[in-house]
Order: structure tokens, then sequence, then C-alpha cells
């Protein structure tokens, strides 16, 4: 998946990646927008909520055959706990979810 283009939102560019069938917009970048320094807690907090959590599987349920739908209910059940905490990777682990995409940050000032 290449990143092909770049939309401008509210000051901030925003990459836009095509894929197969759809385009994907990098969480990332919107993260960024609110905290340079804290992309991955942005996310990691945007997917622990319940609302989040129920949009992710509403999108999966109606694209993804594959979707494992009892995983989900588990974290139906604690989204927003305290406790609870989710990530892209794990989702995708998971519920073997196909509408979001996680990559590893390349660290490149490292030798």
């Amino acid at each position: 998946m290449e990143k092909n283009r770049k939309i401008q939102v509210r000051g901030a560019f925003i990459n836009v990646a095509n894929g197969q069938f759809e385009d994907y917009i990098s969480l990332t970048d919107i993260a960024r927008y609110k905290d340079a320094e804290h992309t991955d807690s942005i996310i990691q907090n945007w997917m622990r909520n319940r609302n989040t959590i129920e949009l992710l599987e509403f999108w999966e349920t109606i694209y993804n055959p594959g979707f494992k739908p009892l995983e989900f209910e588990g974290f139906r059940k604690q989204a927003a706990l305290n406790s609870f905490v989710m990530t892209p990777k794990k989702w995708i682990e998971s519920t073997n979810a196909i509408r979001i995409t996680s990559r590893q940050k390349i660290d490149t000032t490292q030798k």
C-alpha cells in the first residue's frame, strides 16, 4: 500500500493510501494534529472508547466475512474501563479485522 496523496484538514496534512478496493486514511496523521509526540496514546485512547469499538465492529461486519464477533463482544464489555487497553494490532489480530491496518513505526534515528 503506497501513500499516494495528502489531504489538508484544518491546516494538517493527512496521508491517504490506495488499497486494493478502497482508500485508507492515516490515523497517525490525525493523531499528530492533536499531539505530535504521543500519537500512539491518542490512537489507543480513541480505540478503547466504546463508540469506536462499536463503529469498528459495524464496519467489519458489513465488509469482512471473516470477522470474529465473539472476540468483539469481549472488547465491547471491557470498553471504557480504566483497565482496558486497545491497539490497532490487538484489534486486527483478535478479530481478524481487515478494514484497519497497522504498520510498525521505523525508527530512523538509531544506527
